[in-house]
């Protein structure tokens, strides 16, 4: 057995684990027929999979495609549906051109999700009786920083992993009993998410970063690989520590190819990988600002605040 498989195993009870799998088969067979959104990640594509089981045509994946989406995780997604017999769509979304998902403040995800809720709301308009709208979303994330899971909730999609209780090691470990080569893949959230709040997304970023991680992975570098762009032309790699000797050992290589897709200035994160790193600055609280008898010192002229969908602020001084 891989180190993966037993650092998952060692998280799982093996019987509630498949009583949840069980339940898992009789929720979804108690629909009439589904929409699974579809990224090809670990989650969506076991629950496309189960849907697959439980509802067989009647069970539909859809994988949204936009500029978001790196073309490796769409080629991911349409063999993974090939292989196992999924009816598969892909349909273009809309997200690159709403204003609010531009500017990329702390809520960008909810813009995201809203887009892609549209679009499965398009294809269920067009079948007969009812079709529900389901999401991979698994019980460990309910506690991250994730606004998209607000636009699903507010368009009636579902979260049927969550409904039966399945963590993500859970996910992980009966994907491998079920022999979904998914069962191990590492997460790889959208590509937007690699930007940092406050700086516009835009397509030609999308690419520079989507350039970057694939030369890197070309370079050797396997596993959790992110590059960040952190504004200003400033990138900030993210590796599993265990991978920094093989990036300094090439960091000519790594700093050059960096450079070649856009980046001017290219950095190390010597914490490592953090999923979703951008979201520890939406946490930061703003330094204690200098009394003065000023008026105008007192509101604190020239810093820029970036609003969030939760009501906090992104303070960026």
């Amino acid at each position: 057995m891989s180190s993966s498989a037993q650092s998952y195993a060692g998280q799982v009870e093996e019987r509630p684990a498949r009583d949840k799998l069980a339940a898992l088969h009789r929720l979804l067979g108690s629909m009439d027929s589904a929409l699974v959104a579809f990224s090809g990640g670990a989650d969506s594509a076991f629950l496309a999979f189960m849907a697959h089981q439980a509802l067989g045509d009647q069970a539909v994946a859809v994988t949204a495609d936009s500029a978001s989406l790196a073309r490796s995780e769409l080629r991911d997604a349409v063999t993974f549906a090939a292989r196992f017999g999924l009816r598969h769509r892909v349909v273009p979304t809309s997200e690159l051109q709403d204003e609010a998902y531009l500017r990329n403040s702390g809520d960008r995800c909810y813009f995201c999700k809203s887009a892609l809720m549209r679009a499965l709301e398009a294809i269920s308009s067009q079948t007969a009786g009812a079709t529900e709208i389901l999401v991979g979303v698994n019980t460990d994330d309910l506690g991250d920083h994730r606004p998209g899971q607000q636009a699903v909730r507010e368009r009636g999609g579902r979260w049927p992993l969550v409904e039966v209780g399945l963590s993500k090691a859970e996910i992980r470990w009966l994907s491998r009993e079920l022999g979904l080569p998914t069962w191990d893949k590492p997460a790889a959230a959208c590509m937007s998410s690699r930007i940092a709040y406050g700086v516009p997304v835009t397509p030609a970023a999308l690419r520079r970063i989507e350039t970057s991680e694939a030369a890197l992975k070309e370079l050797g570098l396997s596993g959790r690989v992110r590059v960040r762009d952190q504004g200003n032309d400033l990138a900030r790699i993210e590796v599993d520590p265990d991978c920094f000797g093989l990036v300094m050992e090439r960091r000519r290589e790594v700093a050059a190819a960096l450079k070649d897709a856009g980046f001017v200035f290219v950095t190390l994160d010597l914490e490592g990988y953090q999923q979703g790193s951008h979201n520890l600055t939406l946490q930061r609280r703003p330094l204690p600002q200098p009394r003065t008898d000023t008026a105008h010192d007192e509101h604190d002229a020239g810093r820029i605040v970036i609003p969030d969908r939760e009501g906090g602020q992104l303070h960026e001084g």
